[in-house]
């Protein structure tokens, strides 16, 4: 392994803590129906395509058309997100802040986030202008696990993958890197991380 310059960070679920059940967990009379919701209508599939650059505005109007009976917590979906995207992981960008200050590394993110609600997060949350550079999947309209979207992180900035380690909370993501032979690292908690990233003598 040549030796480590550049560390490519996910976002949510990683350094910001977004999370649906945040407004659905007690939304529901039943977790059945929860479960259905999340399940069949706004499923996860369903999401990924706004984070491929589909509108959200679009994408509600299209399950509300398909699923008249359950317009109120379609349209809460995108209308009450921001009560899903509860804070950094302090812990998390405790690490980030470590690495940038060492002033040994590249720093980069590789996030599916659908464009207009990654200004949000650009607003809300300093750490995210702390990277050299960031590629959101809803600007490129290409977004995780494809490997174009590795690459075009890997084209713009110049980086060589097996100087490269990539850090994510979703395992088929991580799986998709390491076939775009970036060195993966499996997100699970803000410890586990630490102690991965001292195993490659970083921090």
């Amino acid at each position: 392994m040549k030796k480590i310059d550049t560390i490519i960070f996910d976002l949510g679920g990683v350094l910001i803590d977004w999370n649906p059940m945040y407004v659905y967990r007690d939304y529901f009379d039943s977790v059945e129906k929860r479960n259905y919701f999340f399940e069949h209508i706004c499923t996860p599939d369903w999401n990924e395509e706004q984070d491929a650059g589909r509108s959200i505005v679009d994408a509600t109007q299209l399950l509300v058309q398909q699923y008249p009976d359950w317009e109120q917590p379609i349209r809460d979906y995108y209308g009450r997100w921001t009560e899903m995207l509860k804070g950094p992981i302090h812990e998390t960008v405790t690490i980030l802040r470590e690495l940038k200050a060492t002033g040994k590394y590249k720093l980069y993110a590789l996030t599916n986030w659908q464009a207009d609600l990654f200004n949000i997060a650009l607003v809300r949350y300093n750490f995210l202008h702390w990277f050299d550079g960031r590629v959101v999947s809803g600007e490129e309209k290409m977004r995780k696990p494809f490997p174009e979207f590795y690459q075009l992180l890997l084209t713009r900035y110049e980086v060589n993958p097996e100087q490269a380690i990539f850090i994510d909370d979703n395992l088929r993501n991580v799986q998709a890197a390491e076939k775009e032979g970036l060195i993966p690292v499996h997100f699970l908690s803000p410890e586990q991380l630490r102690d991965a990233l001292l195993s490659f003598h970083i921090l």
